[in-house]
């Protein structure tokens, strides 16, 4: 199987979690996608969900594959999110960011019962890090704040190459307006501690690290998919 049809495989292997009235919370990227076009098939077929998008863009498939969608403002709860992630570890976690939508995903995330991580088998990881760690700062003294955001990174013992996103020469803007700092840092032992320094820098909006979020990860492989579930 390609990493494709793996990503396919562990979302249709999601589809087992969701329940008629759910409140679904719906992530962004490439295998989130598998999944909100086969929850729209479910759907059509007549499962009853409601849904809140993690971004402009997934609200922009959701909604044009006919799924009811809803705010957070209406729907506070959420029963469920199903989304995917750049890294994830034995511990449950998990670097998100790729795709540039870190901070919408993780209140989606922490406002539903439970997260649901979909991915391939390269996913998987040892100790978080091989993946950039985003990190998503307001726009006014970038510069500045990266400065902070390597302190942060020393007092972990950590340091590495800290790049503004840019598209098309342009800097990277998120759906909430804000720019986005990406840290080639390599291995990341304390995730958590690392997690609620960089979010103290003043500055700093969130991170890519999502840490005591994610309850269940569906891992498609070669031989069909793996299921862990935290204790």
């Amino acid at each position: 199987m390609t990493a494709d049809d793996q990503k396919k495989a562990a979302a249709l292997a999601a589809l087992d979690y969701v329940k008629p009235g759910m409140k679904v919370g719906l992530g962004t990227g490439s295998t989130a996608a598998h999944f909100v076009r086969a929850l729209a098939e479910r759907a059509r077929d007549g499962l009853d969900v409601e849904c809140v998008a993690s971004s402009r863009a997934t609200f922009k498939l959701a909604s044009s594959l006919g799924l009811r969608m809803t705010t957070l403002d209406k729907q506070p709860r959420l029963d469920i999110t199903v989304d995917g992630a750049d890294e994830f570890d034995g511990n449950f976690q998990l670097i998100k960011g790729g795709g540039g939508a870190l901070l919408i995903e993780k209140i989606v995330a922490s406002s539903s019962r439970y997260m649901i991580v979909i991915a391939d088998q390269s996913k998987k990881v040892e100790t978080l890090g091989k993946f950039p760690l985003a990190i998503e700062v307001v726009p006014f003294g970038v510069s500045a704040t990266a400065w902070k955001i390597e302190r942060a990174l020393r007092i972990c013992g950590l340091s590495g190459k800290l790049v503004m996103r840019l598209v098309n020469g342009k800097p990277f803007v998120t759906d909430s307006g804000n720019a986005i700092i990406d840290a080639a840092i390599g291995a990341i032992p304390e995730p958590a501690r690392l997690d609620t320094l960089l979010n103290v820098v003043p500055g700093v909006v969130d991170n890519g690290l999502f840490v005591d979020l994610c309850g269940i990860i569906l891992m498609g492989t070669d031989d069909g998919v793996k299921t862990f579930r935290k204790g």
